[in-house]
């Protein structure tokens, strides 16, 4: 695997990525942890526009269906210690550097959030690292994923007119873990915190309930699932614990049960703060993107070896500080990975080729 990296930007703790459709181009952005900017780039790697200037906290962005120059952000999640006033906003470019941005709904700690597509409907998943908080580092208040209905038309949403959630599950404590997957033919989300690994699947029809299957007890900050070494079942990756140093691949046994195939070599104290992570197809391969924020603050993809019967690792970076990463093929073809490299205040590119 060769990697060639481009340095594309330098935002102060840059931290959340996500795709967006923009003047029927695809284009990206990348917004910062603290009190600092949102960017909008071109697909290779140009700045296009600067979506707001401030208050940032931005844990998770996604973009609207079906709405070019849409999308939804978290704003004021400075840190699990710094986030009663957080929301989830919605950012909507009206013109040249001119982005409208309206409360969607105030949620107190809310982390990540994503939107699923089930029977033909849009369903919002909200994940709450914590539910309260009185003094530093206090965890007396586990975590909740709330749910609603997403409507096609956002525009009457406001600060004064929030969108209605509803509580799905609590009792999460340290809920960190998100990811979008596919799940018997429709979207789910995938959640991890210290009580294991949950699939959540949006309502089969309108007014149903959300349907949680618990897939594994494995205390996990983030969890991935995908088939690596083609045998038709996914298995399941587990960064454990919150914000931790251990990196781990379960495979089902003949009982369906997970059970550790694969755990990454290095020392653990070189891998702490394990927090990158994105899977996706890799030069035709399923791979796991993986970054860590201390220790060697190295950047990896982790593929299946068939010829050996193994897991392979490949260098996307090293002392980077990885806080969040995204693959696409460009319009050229081509592997990209976009990487929020948080420890160094870098947004940099990388196109992978054999």
């Amino acid at each position: 695997m060769k990697v060639e990296k481009k340095v594309i930007c330098s935002l102060n703790k840059c931290y959340s990525i996500s795709c967006l459709d923009f003047q029927e181009e695809h284009c990206f952005l990348v917004a910062a942890e603290k009190h600092d900017p949102c960017y909008l780039f071109a697909e290779n790697g140009t700045l296009l526009e600067t979506v707001w200037k401030e208050p940032g906290g931005v844990m998770s962005m996604a973009p609207v269906p079906n709405k070019e120059g849409q999308f939804l952000a978290t704003h004021k999640f400075y840190s699990p210690d710094d986030s009663m006033e957080a929301k989830i906003v919605i950012a909507a470019r009206r013109d040249k550097d001119n982005w409208e941005v309206r409360t969607l709904c105030n949620v107190p700690f809310v982390h990540r959030f994503g939107i699923l597509r089930r029977g033909g409907a849009d369903y919002l998943l909200v994940c709450c690292l914590k539910t309260g908080h009185e003094y530093q580092n206090d965890w007396r208040f586990p975590g909740a994923c709330y749910g609603a209905l997403l409507p096609s038309d956002l525009d009457s949403f406001d600060e004064n007119h929030p969108l209605r959630l509803g509580l799905i599950m609590d009792g999460m404590l340290k809920n960190h873990g998100y990811s979008k997957i596919s799940h018997g033919g429709h979207d789910a989300g995938l959640v991890a915190c210290e009580e294991g690994t949950f699939i959540f699947d949006p309502p089969a029809v309108c007014g149903a309930k959300w349907e949680i299957t618990q897939i594994s007890t494995i205390p996990s900050s983030d969890s991935v699932l995908m088939d690596f070494d083609g045998d038709g079942k996914p298995e399941l990756g587990c960064i454990s614990p919150f914000h931790g140093n251990s990196l781990v691949i379960y495979h089902l046994d003949e009982h369906d049960n997970y059970v550790p195939q694969w755990k990454y070599s290095r020392p653990e104290k070189e891998t702490e703060m394990i927090h990158g992570t994105w899977t996706c197809e890799l030069l035709g391969k399923p791979a796991w993107i993986v970054g860590w924020r201390k220790g060697t603050k190295d950047t990896i993809a982790i593929t299946w070896d068939a010829a050996s019967g193994t897991y392979t690792c490949d260098f996307i970076d090293r002392d980077a500080g990885c806080a969040n990463a995204m693959h696409f093929i460009n319009k050229d073809g081509k592997d990209i990975i976009i990487a929020a490299n948080r420890e160094i205040d870098e947004i940099a590119m990388y196109t992978v080729t054999k």
